[in-house]
């Protein structure tokens, strides 16, 4: 039994094992299928990238790129759920690429161990191949967000931007081809010097349910948009505070003045 669009067609194996997922109201073949069809990369595979790209890969993501730079440590294993006490000192992106190939072998997923600048973007992206479909921003410091947001608006991909520390996070989803804001239109600017930079998880601590909760939140809106071509937070930042067990929503407005995407 095979159900196809113009992006291909599920296998029995791939009915099967997202058969409580299709029997969804409102998700559909159709809906798995465009989700089987896309394409994301998530930049950082740490605290926010392991969870949100193991429940994209779970789900049925059909290709995953993780860009990281970092390799493992042993304070990493607190909370960086696809790796384990043997995978000290590998890369966390090849790591977890190939942990996710175990956990959904009928998914495609790649690791390549770099820090993604505006000088690479064009080549680590493989936008000679295809433009992704959605950038996960999964880092941790505002510095590499302010250059991912940068990217998200020169080549038009939509953006879904997450943080956590301590015990609170953030989520939001952008989408520069409709020209509704960007990163820099909530936050500013950053002074973006080493004296200056803000808490990170290094100095700061995280609880490790908080990069879960956060992963797993930004996988949700992922699905959303890539299998239901919704976006659940269209101009909304979302607020999750752990130690109060709160979450709200906080509208923003484009910046029409915005440096970064105000020419866009």
């Amino acid at each position: 039994m095979t159900h196809s669009l113009e992006t291909g067609q599920l296998l029995d194996e791939e009915l099967l094992r997202y058969a409580r997922q299709i029997l969804l109201d409102g998700w559909d073949i159709d809906a798995q299928l465009r989700l089987k069809s896309a394409r994301v990369v998530i930049i950082g595979a740490g605290g926010l990238g392991c969870p949100a790209s193991e429940t994209l890969v779970r789900a049925g993501l059909g290709q995953v790129h993780l860009i990281d730079d970092d390799v493992i440590e042993a304070s990493n294993l607190q909370r960086q759920t696809l790796f384990l006490p043997e995978n000290i000192g590998q890369p966390k992106a090849q790591t977890a690429a190939t942990m996710l190939k175990l956990i959904n072998p009928l998914i495609t997923a790649h690791g390549t161990v770099a820090r993604l600048n505006e000088d690479n973007a064009y080549e680590l992206l493989d936008m000679a191949v295809s433009k992704p479909d959605l950038l996960l921003d999964c880092t941790d410091n505002f510095a590499t967000r302010d250059i991912i947001n940068r990217i998200s608006v020169r080549y038009q991909i939509p953006l879904l931007s997450a943080s956590a520390i301590a015990m609170q996070g953030q989520l939001a989803l952008f989408e520069p081809h409709l020209n509704t804001g960007c990163y820099h239109c909530v936050f500013g600017s950053v002074v973006l010097d080493e004296a200056s930079d803000e808490r990170t998880c290094a100095n700061s601590g995280v609880l490790a349910s908080t990069t879960a909760i956060m992963g797993n939140l930004q996988s949700n809106a992922a699905l959303q948009y890539l299998g239901l071509t919704k976006n659940p937070l269209t101009n909304k930042l979302l607020l999750w505070d752990g130690k109060q067990m709160q979450q709200r929503l906080m509208g923003y407005r484009k910046d029409l003045e915005c440096p970064v995407c105000s020419s866009h």
